[in-house]
């Protein structure tokens, strides 16, 4: 059984959990971490319920998988009590801050898989709510496993990494510090040992960092990735990595009819419109995946959702009845290639309306693009660094940034203090020129 929430137990932070409700400009927000991204349709209508009746009906779906509640009032012990009795929270009170644990959403479905991931993401989940230990952690370190799925998020970085390859017909993992699955890796070990090197990585980074050293990169800038890699050694049998580095698969595979690893049977992407649903979608949702589905759904660091295991014949009908959700489902339509924050009608840091915005620019673009617009420069929205930033300066205007390998943040600064319309004839030009292929 849960745990209630007993705020004794809960370290300060400015994350919200499912048990720390933050406040924002526009009411508290509760976040819900899903193992794995996954969700049952009977959970997803105990959010939808929640969201309705004691919540503002916003719910987001985040760049980690999970979903957000927003607009709470005074009502919010009731609404954890609902999200606890649809087992929806940790195994503790303790463990809800620990649980970040990034998957892919093909995991035991993708064509391209090495392995199934999810038992060894269900231990290392397992592991990181009951070792007390682990709770010291900051509510921002990240673990991500990666089972060599084409359909997998490779530009949040994280604290640790790994990610599955084939090594002479054996399959290893792959791991990193501080990084993405896309770096040179450091060494790899035995698939069997996976969980073991999460449990020695995470125990001897708690030895060594300061109280103040909350992130691997922190104390990778006084303890050098060699010297921890030494005395990792020392705990759990490294092997080499050789030359390996993990390449990216094709894009767009959130979204629309993909098949799986099992022959006659699909999963089915759609995406709410900058990463925000309402109560009625989200049921539907459910409803959909129950009728056509295996009663689950599953959501990605896109902000998308997808519905696995659709038998390949009912999946233009699902499609079809997921746009009348008003789901996008299409790569081709601009708006789901933008990402923007809460904005200044939510949070008291946002300089601009950026969901307002976002939707007037994607009427404006001629073609989709990659675009993040972030109210203010904490950059909440896009956990990795977006090949285009919109970074608000005033209500309407922001600056125009190019990711640029070179340059540190959101890039190069290429346009000051634009406005919605002005970006637009930017990007659109952009990426007519020749220049830029």
């Amino acid at each position: 059984m849960n745990e209630q929430p007993n705020s004794s137990v809960l370290r300060p932070s400015a994350c919200p959990g499912l048990l720390r409700i933050v406040q924002a400009l526009d009411g508290g927000i509760c976040r819900i971490k899903l193992d794995g991204g996954t969700i049952t349709a009977d959970q997803a209508d105990a959010v939808a319920d929640a969201a309705d009746r004691y919540a503002g009906g916003v719910i987001e779906a985040t760049n980690r998988a999970n979903l957000q509640i927003r607009g709470i009032g005074e009502h919010s012990a009731a609404l954890i009590e609902s999200l606890l009795a649809a087992g929806l929270g940790p195994r503790s009170t303790a463990g809800d801050d620990v649980r970040n644990l990034m998957l892919s959403p093909a995991a035991g479905i993708d064509q391209q898989m090495r392995f199934d991931a999810r038992p060894l993401a269900g231990q290392i989940l397992e592991t990181l709510q009951s070792h007390p230990r682990f709770h010291e952690l900051s509510a921002k370190f990240a673990v991500q496993l990666d089972g060599g799925e084409a359909l997998a998020m490779l530009e949040h970085p994280h604290d640790l990494w790994l990610s599955a390859f084939d090594d002479c017909g054996d399959t290893l993992l792959a791991f990193g510090l501080a990084g993405c699955p896309t770096d040179r890796p450091l060494a790899a070990v035995a698939l069997a040992d996976g969980h073991a090197l999460v449990v020695a990585v995470l125990e001897l980074f708690l030895e060594l960092a300061r109280p103040e050293q909350t992130r691997m990169r922190h104390l990778l800038d006084e303890c050098p990735a060699p010297v921890f890699l030494e005395k990792l050694g020392q705990r759990i049998n490294l092997k080499a990595a050789a030359d390996w580095q993990r390449e990216a698969g094709p894009e767009g595979l959130h979204l629309g009819i993909h098949s799986q690893q099992s022959p006659g049977q699909v999963y089915v992407g759609a995406a709410p419109a900058l990463g925000r649903l309402d109560p009625d979608m989200l049921r539907g949702a459910a409803q959909l995946t129950r009728t056509f589905g295996d009663g689950s759904l599953r959501f990605t660091p896109w902000q998308s959702l997808l519905l696995p295991n659709v038998r390949e014949a009912d999946a233009v009908r699902l499609l079809d009845a997921l746009g009348k959700l008003n789901l996008l489902t299409q790569t081709e339509d601009p708006l789901s290639h933008l990402i923007a924050c809460t904005g200044s009608n939510g949070c008291g840091k946002g300089l601009a309306d950026t969901k307002y915005d976002a939707r007037l620019l994607a009427t404006l673009l001629p073609h989709a693009v990659d675009v993040h617009l972030s109210g203010c420069s904490r950059s909440c929205a896009a956990a990795h660094r977006a090949a285009v930033t919109l970074l608000a300066v005033a209500p309407g205007h922001y600056d125009l940034y190019f990711r640029d390998a070179a340059q540190p943040g959101f890039g190069a600064l290429h346009a000051h203090n634009l406005t919605i319309e002005a970006a637009a004839t930017l990007l659109a030009a952009r990426s007519r020129s020749p220049l830029d292929a």
